[in-house]
């Protein structure tokens, strides 16, 4: 082993400690272990057990990506694979994924990557994307650019700063979770987007919004009305995939019937851009993803 591995996963094991906001005495308890030899671990004293990594990630809920660092710092093999969803042993997966978006129509559904990268979505994401330019599907689609980006989503919202403060909320909170990099570098980068004026007043022939179940609904003004809807969020259960692990189903629903008929209407015409095109220059951009930064 090299010298200054050990000090290396102890450091990183601090980090992930301190991020969790907790104290040597609480992780010791989750972990089963003593605080004098987790003390130890994190200076450099003494090297975890390939066993003790695995439980102090468990413990500290680290991602598995973020695991394999863990054990490759201590000296050990990755204990988790990461494989393409083209891959032949993915296949049943990536038919569910086909199978939860077909089924889901007609209502939007995509499926996100951890840095919110589109994987692929149904036919019905093409109501959503009605009007965006092609240079937010290169090179490769993201949520956040096609939502918060001027030429995207954003300008047809009709609650756009409450969304983009949503948005953003939930993104600095992915960030200070996970420590990610990219996930830094996307959420300065959608910061410096010019950020949306709330409205004054209603347009003419459009109903004010009225309070309802879910705090900050997706208003989206389309021809006639405006569109309102909701999102559930889903993801694996127990997956000892790199990959699969940070993969998450987004599915909108309707808040309102108006909507719903928009949308059983849309089903019926495919717009551009359709989600084809999403799923096309997401899977051209898989091939060029760039090494994820490691905390």
């Amino acid at each position: 082993m090299n010298g200054d591995q050990s000090p290396r996963v102890g450091v990183l094991l601090r980090e992930w400690r301190q991020r969790r906001r907790l104290s040597q005495l609480d992780l010791a308890l989750l972990a089963e272990t003593s605080t004098r030899h987790l003390s130890c671990v994190e200076t450099g004293r003494a090297r975890p057990s390939r066993t003790m990594v695995l439980r102090l990630a468990e413990a500290l809920d680290v991602p598995l990506r973020e695991r394999n660092a863990l054990l490759l710092a201590a000296d050990y093999a990755p204990a988790y694979q990461e494989s393409g969803l083209d891959d032949a042993g993915m296949a049943q997966i990536r038919a569910a994924l086909d199978m939860m978006l077909t089924a889901h129509e007609p209502y939007p559904a995509v499926v996100v990557d951890r840095w919110w990268n589109v994987v692929t979505g149904n036919g019905a994401m093409a109501v959503l994307m009605a009007g965006v330019p092609p240079q937010l599907l290169v090179p490769q689609p993201n949520v956040y650019r096609l939502t918060l980006h001027p030429d995207g989503l954003v300008s047809r919202l009709a609650n756009a700063a409450e969304v983009r403060a949503l948005l953003l909320e939930r993104l600095l909170r992915q960030v200070h979770t996970t420590g990610d990099g990219q996930l830094r570098a996307l959420y300065e980068e959608v910061c410096r987007y010019p950020a949306p004026e709330a409205p004054d007043t209603v347009p003419d022939g459009v109903p004010a919004a009225r309070p309802g179940p879910i705090q900050v609904p997706l208003r989206v003004r389309v021809p006639g009305g405006e569109l309102s809807l909701f999102s559930t969020m889903a993801t694996f259960g127990a997956p000892a995939d790199v990959t699969l692990s940070e993969l998450a189903i987004e599915l909108f629903y309707p808040l309102d019937e108006f909507t719903a008929e928009v949308l059983r209407e849309g089903a019926s015409r495919a717009e551009v851009p359709p989600a084809e095109v999403l799923n096309e220059a997401a899977h051209h951009a898989d091939a060029h993803r760039p090494a994820p930064v490691c905390p």
